[in-house]
């Protein structure tokens, strides 16, 4: 299996944990989870394309999910569903996947 896609279904799997602990309602936790498998989900899809616009597309959807969790996140640790510690440690791993996310679309421009 491809690295790439072998990293975001971990990440994938981590935000999976963090999803069963928030405390909100089940819309929010729906819209993290989908967000989440999204990012997983377009990296897969897009590696299993051929031509370079193809893949450089689900890869800059998949980033924008990133941003998405994040955003999701955000509003969470400010409302005080999730801690700092929580937050912290999933915002420094979304900067790392929008970072690697980044590398692979200028690559493929």
């Amino acid at each position: 299996m491809n690295f790439r896609i072998s990293k975001s279904i971990r990440k994938q799997k981590e935000s999976k944990q963090l999803i069963h602990s928030i405390k909100p309602d089940k819309t929010v936790k729906d819209q993290l989870s989908r967000a989440s498998f999204s990012i997983a989900l377009n990296i897969a899809e897009g590696s299993g394309r051929f031509s370079k616009p193809d893949r450089r597309n689900f890869f800059i959807v998949s980033r924008g999910s990133v941003f998405e969790c994040v955003a999701i996140l955000d509003i969470l640790h400010d409302s005080g569903n999730i801690d700092k510690h929580i937050f912290d440690s999933f915002l420094k791993r979304a900067d790392e996947l929008s970072r690697i996310l980044f590398v692979m679309i200028k690559n493929l421009s």
